[in-house]
């Protein structure tokens, strides 16, 4: 089947095309898919929600707003901002021990890092160097996603995050798979709710992952880096979208477009519109067909 096409229109006319690649997993078998189903990714940002499960099993006194944004990929919004603060003083940990690079507060992955430090602390492990493939804390997270997808923690190929830490490479079958697996892993029910439950401290009030969380109750999701998205159903159903050329832009279109395959119609994520400098719409992103 071929990949989804998500069309940018100006005036009438096709300006550019993204072609998105698609899959959806229910008890370890794909149920739809689209373009290449086995198209290998970094997970990136999205495996947020697994990188969380160490410390979750070990602090059971986490509130939701620290469970999510230890999962999220934030906007530094004042909200998102105070679960930040509030994690790294339930870790104990300051914000200069955050290694995830310049203004280390506002980077949009310090609520993983907090995350991070807060597992030193419980573990008893130093701190220093926590990002680095060698530290114990990159090894759980390993552990974690190789747990997650069912996939030997020796197989999967790796490299270096936007944010300094390791991110794991997978097929997107084993990407929708782990998701799909969430709420049965230790710790994972908690990752579950805390998501769903603030959808926009996840990331934002525009963003595929928290828009898809808010149109469909109980769902979880978590985007990544170069046009990845991975979510959840509460019956089982596990979901992962890649835009081949890396444009976020064309995320939410696509998604709509595979989720209306599957029977669940979110409009409000159909189209993206194009502004000029005045702030006047000018085009659209839609998903052909």
């Amino acid at each position: 089947m071929d990949p989804i096409s998500v069309v940018v229109l100006r005036g009438g006319v096709v300006e550019a095309r993204h072609r998105v690649h698609a899959v959806a997993v229910r008890d370890g078998r794909i149920v739809e898919f689209a373009g290449n189903p086995h198209l290998v990714a970094h997970l990136r940002s999205s495996a947020k929600p697994f990188q969380a499960l160490p410390l979750l099993r070990l602090r059971r006194d986490l509130t939701g707003e620290e469970i999510a944004i230890a999962c999220a990929s934030h906007l530094a919004r004042p909200e998102q901002l105070a679960a930040v603060r509030s994690l790294l003083a339930k870790a104990p940990a300051r914000e200069d021990e955050l290694e995830c690079g310049p203004e280390p507060l506002e980077h949009n992955c310090s609520g993983k890092h907090a995350g991070m430090l807060a597992l030193c602390r419980a573990r008893g492990w130093a701190s220093a160097g926590y990002r680095h493939p060698d530290h114990p804390v990159q090894e759980a997270c390993l552990a974690e996603v190789a747990a997650a997808a069912q996939v030997p923690a020796a197989e999967i190929r790796s490299g270096v995050d936007g944010c300094g830490v390791p991110t794991f490479a997978l097929p997107l079958e084993r990407m929708a798979h782990a998701f799909a697996r969430l709420p049965l892993l230790d710790g994972g029910p908690r990752a579950v709710a805390a998501m769903s439950s603030h959808p926009d401290l996840i990331r934002g009030p525009l963003a595929g992952d928290s828009m898809l969380m808010r149109a469909l109750p109980g769902w979880w999701a978590k985007g990544g880096a170069e046009g990845l998205l991975c979510a959840g159903s509460p019956d089982r159903l596990g979901l992962a979208l890649k835009v081949e050329d890396g444009d976020t832009r064309a995320v939410r279109p696509a998604l709509a477009a595979f989720l209306a395959r599957l029977g669940h119609r979110v409009p409000e994520l159909g189209v993206v519109h194009v502004e000029n400098s005045w702030g006047e719409i000018v085009g659209e992103l839609t998903a052909a067909g």
